[in-house]
């Protein structure tokens, strides 16, 4: 287990004041990829029933389930939405790696009309998604990106 000093935190302040992940959208990624892994599988196993006038072996039905593994756990990447919030500057994990954004580019944070999730506005006209603040998580989203402000007029630059 790693101390307060090892993750960059104080005694006084933890490095990051707001961690939010969404609710609805890994259930709903969950959810997809078991059942693309099921139908995959089932297919597999389905295979050499029946003569289809193709040959298939063990191996096109271990490769068929292997194929719903795979697809499955690219959908499991949506699971992986993270936005942390701190002093040091905000955080935001998508479906690959983690970007951490210093206050002094931050613009502010904001939802597209037709979006479903939020976006980091930063200079230039350049923005970055925030997958984690999502649509379908309702008046959970809202308390984020209002607490996200509060945040921001703490700790950025005026």
């Amino acid at each position: 287990m790693s101390t307060n000093a090892e993750r960059g935190e104080t005694a006084d302040e933890p490095r990051w004041l707001m961690v939010y992940r969404p609710r609805r959208s890994p259930l709903y990624a969950t959810i997809a990829a078991v059942a693309v892994i099921i139908v995959h599988v089932v297919i597999g196993a389905l295979l050499t029933i029946g003569d289809t006038g193709a040959n298939f072996q063990t191996s096109d039905q271990i490769a068929m389930g292997l194929i719903g593994v795979v697809i499955g756990g690219s959908m499991m990447l949506l699971c992986r939405a993270r936005l942390r919030v701190g002093a040091e500057g905000v955080g935001i994990r998508n479906l690959l790696g983690e970007r951490v954004f210093d206050w002094s580019i931050v613009r502010g944070v904001w939802y597209p009309d037709s979006g479903n999730w939020a976006r980091l506005e930063l200079p230039d006209d350049e923005f970055s998604p925030i997958l984690a603040i999502q649509a379908n998580d309702g008046e959970r989203a809202v308390s984020a990106m209002a607490e996200f402000r509060e945040l921001q007029e703490r700790f950025a630059p005026r």
